[in-house]
């Protein structure tokens, strides 16, 4: 992966199939690195994906801005749900990947 990677993604929400391209548009290994929508269900995506170095571990952090088709009703009852969804399975898949330490798990 590198700076101006493009990505396909085909996927269905809530059953409807759907054809998402994001690229990279930041990379820097090992901290971070962002992907931008260029073709997809929102009218912007912009995520950006910050590895932090703890007790001999690391911390994935996310912070994700995005727009959609309808505003804030269709957001807070159609898609915020499903964004939140998306990263809580995201997050349980990571640390069934990369459990977390004992002493880390005490930490917020």
């Amino acid at each position: 992966m590198q700076t101006g990677t493009l990505i396909d993604y085909r996927l269905r929400l809530r059953g409807i199939p759907l054809l998402w391209r994001t690229q990279i548009v930041l990379w820097e290994p090992p901290y971070r690195f962002i992907d931008l929508q260029i073709k997809g269900p929102y009218r912007l995506w912009r995520h950006e994906h910050v590895l932090i170095p703890i007790g001999g571990g690391t911390k994935s952090l996310d912070h994700v801005q995005y727009a959609v088709t309808g505003g804030r009703l269709v957001d807070r009852l159609v898609v915020r749900p499903d964004v939140e969804k998306i990263f809580d399975y995201r997050r349980k898949k990571l640390l069934q990947i990369f459990p977390t330490s004992p002493a880390l798990k005490h930490n917020p």
